[in-house]
């Protein structure tokens, strides 16, 4: 039986009366059609009103991407929890800075003199630069907030960062600056989790708090990341998505590869193949956008299709609800979601022309667009949802003993 052939037709860019428009009409082939299948998953996803998990690596927050276009995404309600680095957290805070309110980041060439700039006392990240004096404040500053009495405990990350964004916050406000990345997740509650905690200069100042305990400097130092309970919580908030939501479906956005990506994807294997749960699935909807080719065999290039081998995507829907783009998703994000934001818009205006009924019966999708803006507020549920993975881990004792169980040599 023949394939069902969708042919060519486009719309001239002068004829399209929304950017959302031009995603689905002006991009026909090649990278432009990528796009447009990236525009389209996400518009399914979110009009199905299945929560999205994002992954964000790079310096997202040095660069202000995240008050360009990430925080409004945020706001949407849209996103259940985030992955992201250590880094990301880190440099969230510079803005903020009694000393830098004025802006502490500025534009230099990508063909800068290193060497002059390093003489002047300048940093550079790609195209963003910023003074040492940056750093060194940053540092004080999470050194004197990881010293406080509420820290001196053991914690998840996403606790630690929870509390970051309370601190950030408050610097924000005393400082009348723009809100960051992390006091927007704080009071939005959603988790922010970090797969890789000592590579970034939150945690190196934990170290030298610890090495200052160490060496007799200071009496006490308690803070300490419990890894464990926060793989465990990243399982409980999948588990969530896939049983107690009720779309029982999960998306994800990954921007960029690396330790987000992955931690990202885990979940599912962590709670079918390591704990051996039922009826567990991968993400229904997974797009991505990295700059890795596919062709070095890296976590950060594999393709939403590779990712099912493993059973974190969905292998009875990834023909039609995934995609994997080459690009640096700095260039595409911007409009990306402010195409989406303006289907929001309509679908709003929609609602108060015609009544909510009479909207939703039209136009399905415009029920997830307009999800409660809230949000999950996830981070305020997680003991409860911890529990009820914790049960199921309790019920699954016979295949959990035996799992534990190998003829070890020696």
């Amino acid at each position: 039986m023949p394939r069902e052939r969708r042919y060519v037709k486009v719309r001239r860019v002068d004829e399209c009366a929304t950017l959302g428009d031009v995603f689905l009409h002006c991009l026909p082939a090649f990278g432009g059609a990528s796009l447009r299948r990236i525009y389209d998953i996400l518009d399914r996803a979110i009009g199905m009103g299945c929560p999205f998990t994002l992954a964000v690596s790079g310096p997202v927050t040095v660069s202000g991407q995240h008050q360009a276009w990430l925080l409004p995404l945020l706001e949407t309600g849209w996103v259940a929890y985030l992955s992201t680095t250590d880094a990301v957290c880190y440099h969230d805070g510079h803005r903020s800075l009694n000393a830098y309110r004025s802006g502490p980041i500025h534009e230099v060439p990508i063909a800068s003199d290193d060497a002059a700039l390093r003489e002047e006392g300048t940093i550079r990240v790609t195209d963003m630069a910023f003074d040492e004096g940056v750093l060194l404040d940053q540092d004080r500053f999470l050194s004197a907030m990881l010293a406080r009495p509420e820290f001196q405990r053991k914690m998840t990350g996403t606790e630690l960062r929870y509390l970051l964004g309370r601190y950030y916050a408050a610097e924000e406000e005393r400082n009348g600056v723009a809100a960051g990345l992390l006091s927007t997740c704080w009071r939005r509650a959603i988790p922010v989790l970090v797969g890789a905690p000592a590579d970034g200069s939150v945690f190196l100042n934990s170290m030298k708090l610890w090495a200052m305990r160490q060496s007799g400097l200071i009496p006490e130092y308690g803070f300490e990341l419990d890894l464990h309970a926060e793989v465990f919580e990243a399982c409980a908030y999948h588990r969530w998505g896939l049983f107690d939501h009720p779309v029982h479906a999960l998306a994800t956005l990954i921007l960029g590869g690396g330790v987000p990506k992955n931690y990202n994807l885990q979940p599912e294997p962590a709670l079918g193949q390591v704990l051996g749960l039922a009826d567990v699935r991968g993400y229904q909807f997974d797009v991505q956008i990295v700059t890795a080719p596919v062709t070095d065999g890296s976590l950060s290039s594999c393709p939403p299709a590779e990712a099912v081998t493993w059973g974190k995507v969905d292998k009875d829907t990834y023909l039609q609800t995934t995609e994997s783009m080459q690009a640096d998703y700095s260039t595409v994000m911007p409009f990306l979601v402010r195409a989406l934001l303006d289907n929001r818009a309509r679908y709003r205006q929609m609602v108060e022309e015609e009544g909510e009924a009479a909207a939703f019966a039209r136009e399905p999708k415009a029920r997830g667009y307009l999800r409660p803006s809230q949000g999950y507020r996830l981070f305020e549920q997680r003991e409860n949802l911890c529990a009820a993975l914790t049960a199921d881990v309790k019920a699954n004792r016979e295949w959990l003993l035996e799992s534990v169980t190998y003829p070890l040599a020696g």
